[in-house]
């Protein structure tokens, strides 16, 4: 019902390159400031970037800084998160999900809404 959908993962060699989207079902995903997560094997869900909901400001967690870029499509209904030299570390299952602010700010991850079923990111050689 209310859900975005990630697409786009898949297995990349390190220091490739893969565009990840994210696009709402059943809302209307330019209202909301739209995050990025990642969760690797073994370890705990983390955020990755953010974009607020007019795209004018992002962030992005120090380890992929330089060589992530989130952005919003130019109709405002998809997210994009361009992965860059991709790096063995960066394998993860990644998912998107909604904020209950415009702009990018720390939230409890409760507080985040219509999260998708993720998308596998493999980098391996």
């Amino acid at each position: 019902q209310l859900q975005l959908v990630e697409s786009g993962g898949g297995l990349v060699q390190p220091g490739g390159s893969l565009r990840l989207s994210c696009a709402a079902s059943g809302f209307t995903v330019e209202y909301y400031a739209i995050g990025w997560f990642r969760q690797a094997p073994g370890k705990e869900r983390e955020g990755v970037s953010c974009i607020s909901s007019s795209g004018g400001s992002t962030n992005y967690t120090d380890s992929v800084k330089g060589r992530f870029t989130v952005s919003r499509g130019n109709a405002g209904d998809m997210v994009f998160l361009q992965m860059n030299s991709l790096k063995s570390e960066d394998t993860a299952v990644y998912y998107c999900a909604a904020s209950p602010f415009s702009t990018c700010r720390p939230v409890p991850p409760s507080w985040w809404r219509f999260w998708g079923q993720g998308t596998q990111v493999t980098v391996s050689s």
